[in-house]
């Protein structure tokens, strides 16, 4: 089995592909049995090289995944699945309004269209985002509660969305899409996601560093672990279409909480001296962005079809910790925990 993930340089990008590199295989689908169809090929798509994973079965590709010539390269009737994950994000996007259209519209259609070309079906996996909802939204958001995307980067998803339900319909790619809540705590630099402060104030306070949130302490967010995302992005490969029926998006389940939550959580982590370190900067149209999405959603559909969250905020932190916590930070908070200071 040949599988593609653009964005594959990417942080879930890259733990995704170890999960399959560790897996070793995929089932062709949950429910029909029998055993799963070994990975042969992992190709990673990505502007930038993927960082090198010491295994025969990768192929690291540098290209634009928006660029139709790098598709038609990549992908052939031997690629099974592929989890597009390439995208623009959300502050980018609106800050670049051509360049989001370009990679989060434009890119998708033309990989659609390879697909189309080929006339193999393979599986597509799409990441699409909480913020395709927006303008007023009821407490807690259901499957069938309309789209009002606030922003450019949640209105291209949207679109992105339709254009995967009627390929799927037509029989062009057998396609699965997963709204993913904000993905924390992501590791490395601060990303040009509107969200990346709910990674920020727990990474850069744990790491030592100054974290600047530019949101009031009562705004609501809905978490996922990159973790339980990778899990996620997994379990919806290998569904058996069926199942979805015509409705192909699934709400991903995740941990609704807000940023003062997330505040005292880091004070059990690091103390006061972290807390200290998050800088309180209001950014307007951050703001703007990050409250039209809903705080929480029913993820209920999600759940029945197998798909699991996090239990709370607290073991979102704790998997961070555990995962990407850099070894003298996470010997010095073990030492704080022990002093219990």
């Amino acid at each position: 089995m040949k599988v593609l993930i653009t964005g594959g340089a990417g942080f879930l990008g890259q733990r995704l592909a170890g999960e399959l590199l560790a897996r070793g295989a995929l089932h062709k689908t949950l429910q029909g049995g029998g055993a799963p169809e070994p990975i042969t090929e992992l190709v990673l798509l990505d502007t930038t090289p993927a960082h090198a994973l010491d295994d025969a079965r990768v192929r690291v590709e540098t290209g634009d995944a928006a660029d139709r010539a790098v598709l038609e390269r990549l992908i052939d009737t031997d690629t099974a699945v592929i989890f597009h994950m390439a995208a623009l994000l959300s502050a980018e996007a609106e800050a670049e309004f051509d360049q989001g259209l370009r990679i989060n519209l434009d890119g998708t259609r033309a990989l659609l269209e390879v697909c189309r070309a080929r006339g193999h079906t393979p599986r597509l996996v799409f990441t699409s985002s909480v913020a395709v909802y927006g303008g007023t939204l009821p407490e807690e958001v259901r499957d069938d509660t309309a789209l009002d995307p606030q922003s450019s980067y949640g209105v291209q998803k949207a679109m992105a969305e339709l254009l995967i339900g009627d390929y799927s319909r037509r029989g062009f790619v057998d396609g699965r899409v997963l709204r993913l809540p904000t993905v924390a705590v992501r590791p490395g630099r601060p990303s040009g996601a509107a969200s990346s402060f709910a990674s920020g104030i727990v990474r850069e306070a744990l790491n030592g560093e100054t974290a600047v949130c530019p949101v009031s302490g009562a705004t609501s967010i809905w978490l996922l672990s990159p973790r339980k995302a990778v899990q996620c992005l997994v379990r919806a490969s290998e569904i058996d279409a069926a199942v979805l029926g015509t409705r192909r998006i699934v709400n991903l389940p995740g941990v609704s909480t807000t940023v003062d939550e997330m505040i005292e959580t880091l004070s059990q982590y690091g103390g006061a001296k972290a807390v200290a370190r998050v800088d309180w900067e209001p950014d307007e149209v951050i703001e703007r962005i990050v409250t039209s999405w809903p705080g929480r959603w029913d993820d209920t559909r999600a759940r029945k079809l197998g798909f699991v969250g996090d239990t709370s905020f607290h073991a979102i932190v704790q998997a961070y910790v555990e995962d990407d916590l850099p070894w003298a930070e996470k010997r010095a908070w073990v030492g704080l925990r022990k002093k219990g200071e």
